[in-house]
């Protein structure tokens, strides 16, 4: 097979009756195909439509599709890539299907287990039931439905469950999301396309293989979760819910080498505690694990702080973004509710920008800790809420985080030993106490009962409190309650954020409106801190331990997440079986 790209037909030019997302003009296809091939249609066996996207630069906006063509003498395809050896849209239609390591034997005795049951733990713990290595799973939330409920407690009650909650819970934080499921990865084996495939095949829309944006939503994320789980312990795995990892037990030989040996396991559901024998760990932690990164901190499991971004959720009417993005052709039944990106380098140095944009969605209450305030974006497959929303977000870097005891004391409980780090240096946990002072201060300035603070955009450039909103409503729930966000961030990230935001204005139009709505606070935009491992996917100290996914700093989303998850699934197949270790390519 071949395959095409940058096959470019206007919007205006396609059939009518075409705009289906599962239907493309092939007609169109076929001839452009054709023509840049300099050959005869009908030598064309059939087409498949790898990947389509927009291109918007111009008042004529284009789509643009990626094809894979199947020739009628295959003895062609040769002689055309050799015609077209110096044209880059022209090439061999690559292998994209995942291969595993290995099998595991009939006489399968020490079983991995899988700590958590996000992105990362559900493609690690499928893979390695693939292979026939039977993990076992723990996680410390609930199944899926059961933590749709308690996250609903939170916005419509104001009562958060802190073990299943936005952060917790089957699905991971990808589920109560806009569920995209693209990335900017470099993934040479196309890993991407193995998570994406599991994905249709669990039930989720088949355009997302071709969408150049794929994303599924809340509402069919929890289906596809249930029944990749359903598929695991289809083939020996174990899936168990309410159990959180306590500790573990780590052996030292007389080498000095350190190997993990088991797992003290808690019970949610009844108090009860176990010891779990386990020698291959994946740590699919998600990033608000905290308490699991102080107890691996304890442990001595190597890992240092990592910079991420604060800010808040910016919040306009879908119709502003969509005009402003798609011009006359906005509300196209193709084109859908339109999205953005945008990056501004402010003059203190800071970078500011966009972050996890959800086009027609909701801003969400996504606290996992009691009395703590924490914002983040959701949308279901239909985007079609009123507002768009996504973060606006601020650059930190590790010379922000606090270093002194009581700081620690305060947000930690104890210090962990940061009085005796020298000026300069890190501690590994210093992300985690910047990020618990800016959400329990975003808490009371939100007025104590998790509303969460917010202010127009027309205010915050005139640096007054805000007292009423305007034409766009918030979505955040429980409640919006206006004030200044100057009290909810540091100087810095305000500062920027001004400098921003008419910046943002020129780019798309509409975006510094006085009528936006700007809600706090956004921390957890990364994992505060990276678990250190090496070319095999182990803990740089502790063998057995295999930090992965966005909680041990390997991932930023779903997409990314899951590829991570399958490395890693992989490398622990290949520790196991005895093969060669190799690199994280």
């Amino acid at each position: 097979m071949l395959r095409i790209s940058e096959i470019k037909l206007p919007l205006t030019a396609l059939p009518a009756g075409e705009f289906d997302a599962d239907t493309h003009p092939e007609t169109a296809l076929r001839t452009q195909i054709a023509q840049m091939l300099v050959i005869d249609a009908s030598a064309l066996t059939s087409l498949h439509v790898h990947k389509r996207s927009f291109d918007a630069r111009k008042v004529e906006l284009m789509a643009v599709y990626i094809v894979d063509v199947t020739l009628a003498d295959a003895a062609l395809e040769a002689a055309l890539l050799a015609t077209h050896e110096k044209n880059p849209h022209v090439n061999a239609t690559p292998d994209m299907a995942w291969k595993p390591v290995g099998q595991a034997p009939s006489d399968l005795q020490d079983r991995p287990v899988v700590i958590g049951f996000g992105p990362c733990g559900i493609f690690a713990a499928l893979v390695l039931a693939q292979m026939g290595f039977k993990p076992i799973v723990l996680e410390r939330g609930r199944e899926v439905r059961q933590r749709t409920k308690d996250t609903w407690g939170l916005w419509r009650k104001r009562v958060l469950t802190p073990e299943s909650n936005v952060q917790f819970g089957e699905g991971g934080a990808g589920t109560f999301s806009d569920g995209k499921l693209y990335s900017q990865i470099k993934d040479p084996r196309h890993l991407g396309r193995k998570v994406m495939e599991e994905f249709v095949q669990a039930g989720a829309p088949p355009e997302i293989l071709y969408t150049a944006h794929p994303h599924i939503g809340t509402f069919k994320l929890v289906k596809v979760v249930e029944t990749l789980r359903e598929q695991i312990i289809a083939m020996g795995g174990e899936v168990r819910f309410e159990q959180r990892v306590s500790d573990f037990q780590v052996q030292t030989d007389a080498d000095g080498a350190r190997r993990v040996t088991g797992l003290t396991v808690v019970d949610l559901a009844t108090g009860k505690e176990q010891l779990l024998p386990a020698t291959q760990v994946v740590m699919a932690l998600g990033h608000s694990s905290r308490d699991t990164f102080a107890m691996l901190y304890e442990r001595g499991v190597a890992m240092e702080a990592k910079p991420f971004s604060i800010g808040v959720r910016i919040e306009h009417p879908q119709s502003v973004i969509d005009r402003a993005r798609w011009g006359k052709h906005a509300g196209h039944p193709l084109l859908g509710a339109a999205d953005y990106k945008l990056v501004h380098h402010a003059k203190n140095g800071r970078a500011v920008y966009s972050f996890c944009m959800c086009p027609g969605g909701t801003v969400v209450a996504a606290t996992s800790e009691p009395e703590r305030v924490v914002t983040n974006g959701m949308s279901q497959y239909s985007r079609e809420e009123r507002n768009a929303n996504a973060g606006m977000v601020v650059a930190v870097s590790e010379s922000d985080f606090p270093h002194d005891a009581a700081s620690f004391e305060k947000y930690l409980g104890k210090s962990y030993g940061v009085e005796n780090y020298q000026t300069g240096t890190t501690h590994p946990l210093a992300g985690i106490v910047l990020q618990r002072q800016l959400e329990s201060n975003a808490y009371v300035v939100g007025g104590s009962n998790y509303s969460a603070p917010g202010q127009l955009v027309g205010d915050f450039l005139a640096k007054r409190d805000s007292t009423e909103f305007g034409g766009v409503q918030p979505s955040y729930k429980p409640g919006v309650h206006l004030t200044s966000i100057d009290k909810a961030l540091p100087a810095f990230a305000t500062e920027a954020m001004r400098e921003a935001l008419p910046v943002f204005g020129r780019k798309i139009r509409g975006y510094d409106m006085a009528d936006a709505v700007m809600t706090g606070v956004e921390t957890r935009t990364s994992a505060p801190l990276r678990i250190g491992r090496s070319a095999d996917f182990q803990s740089l100290n502790t063998h057995g331990l295999y930090p992965a996914g966005e909680g041990a700093g390997y991932a930023g989303g779903i997409l990314s997440a899951g590829v991570d998850g399958i490395k890693v699934g992989e490398a622990v197949a290949r520790q196991m079986l005895g093969l060669a270790d190799k690199d994280a390519a």
